[in-house]
């Protein structure tokens, strides 16, 4: 939680493209300020300054710290103001509490500051970036907009295939879209037909450069799927001219996924805390970029356990009289942070002592999601001592329930 003591004015910035909108409260809860400021370093700067002057210290608030809200913060801090950041889920069920449903920004500005006023728990705060965590949120986010590119995109070419019979087809392309050799055959030979034209052996000499252990149990795969049906449904031929292109930009997408995680990698090994955290089994290249951009040192939270609720991996109870009873999972949190700490969970199985751990949680009757979320949590309490303390990961002999 944001520490508001000494605060002489909240001022809460509803951040556009061109301009701005401040809203400045006092602790008793006086407007002070409301009006627009362009989007620029001396006017932001001078409404800095100003307000200071008068009151000294200066909360400034946005409820959106990255793009159009990075340079007001900027400003803030190098004109020594505190900065804070209002989620924008938690801005907008607040504003709900507030007579009126008009949407305007001097509305929000209003609703930013009185919120940090009254309710400071819902404030984050924002750490000062150095330069290579700055460009480290800028590739994940890059890599994070690649990654539902290939998503959709692979879904596309999913649907086109399972559009057209045999189906067994899908089922033994589908799953390995993410492999070079397979883009590379959808993009020359993209129907049933042209596949069982090429012939067995020509498909095996073609793409054993790309899949050398995988070449010749792929191709047997492809043609075992073709023998499963002899007609022809019309339309199929058409697969030819449609999925070459998508195949075509699957396999760019998954070139510049692997180029960018070269580009991430480098920037880890200048972090003090990269290897810190892949240490820890289960977390690779780009869940600790991730970790990194969204958690830092972790010194922002006071406990193991607030960093577990800011994540959203913590059970939610819910009870009403004697009817509803019950734990859940969560639907708050960080997506982004959840994200990554569910799948380094799943990818951290391999490790005997996770493995161990969520193997008691499924022998209590957890699905598999639970006990993911559940072996998550735990891990998360590890995280944070080791951020805390800079240590790398000390595996442990697991015990048997």
């Amino acid at each position: 939680m944001v520490d508001i003591d000494g605060v002489g004015v909240f001022l809460g910035l509803d951040v556009g493209k061109q301009t701005h909108h401040g809203h400045g409260l006092t602790p008793a809860g006086k407007t002070v300020f409301d009006r627009s400021l362009p989007n620029g370093e001396p006017k932001l700067r001078a409404v800095f300054d100003k307000l200071m002057a008068k009151f000294g210290t200066v909360l400034v608030i946005v409820d959106q710290p990255a793009s159009i809200g990075a340079l007001p913060l900027t400003v803030a801090r190098d004109a020594g103001c505190q900065v804070a950041y209002l989620p924008g889920l938690a801005m907008r069920r607040i504003a709900d509490l507030y007579p009126g449903q008009a949407k305007t920004d001097a509305r929000d500005a209003a609703v930013i500051a009185d919120a940090a006023r009254t309710m400071p728990h819902a404030l984050r705060t924002l750490d000062l970036t150095d330069e290579v965590t700055a460009e480290l949120t800028m590739l994940v986010g890059f890599d994070q907009d690649l990654a539902g590119e290939a998503n959709r995109t692979s879904n596309r070419i999913r649907g086109l295939l399972t559009q057209f019979p045999p189906p067994s087809l899908e089922r033994v392309l589908g799953p390995r879209l993410d492999h070079p050799a397979v883009t590379w055959l959808l993009e020359r030979y993209g129907s049933p037909q042209a596949l069982r034209g090429a012939g067995r052996r020509k498909l095996v000499d073609v793409i054993r450069p790309k899949a050398p252990r995988m070449a010749t149990r792929l191709v047997d795969d492809i043609f075992t799927a073709l023998d499963e049906q002899t007609v022809v449904v019309p339309g199929t031929s058409t697969l030819d001219v449609i999925v070459p292109s998508p195949a075509k930009s699957l396999a760019a997408v998954h070139e510049q996924r692997r180029a960018l995680e070269a580009q991430i990698e480098a920037l880890l090994e200048a972090h003090p805390l990269a290897q810190v955290l892949t240490s820890m089994p289960g977390i690779g290249v780009r869940t600790a970029a991730v970790l990194l951009t969204t958690v830092g040192d972790a010194s922002s939270f006071p406990t193991a356990a607030h960093l577990a609720s800011y994540a959203g991996l913590p059970p939610t109870t819910r009870q009403s009289g004697t009817s509803i009873h019950g734990e859940h999972a969560p639907r708050g949190g960080n997506r982004q942070l959840k994200r990554a700490m569910f799948l380094s969970a799943f990818a951290a199985l391999h490790d005997p002592a996770s493995r161990t751990y969520y193997d008691r949680c499924r022998a209590r009757g957890k699905t598999h999601t639970q006990a993911l979320l559940r072996l998550a949590r735990h891990r998360s309490s590890v995280l944070f001592s080791m951020l805390r303390d800079g240590t790398f990961y000390e595996p442990r002999t697991p015990r048997l329930a």
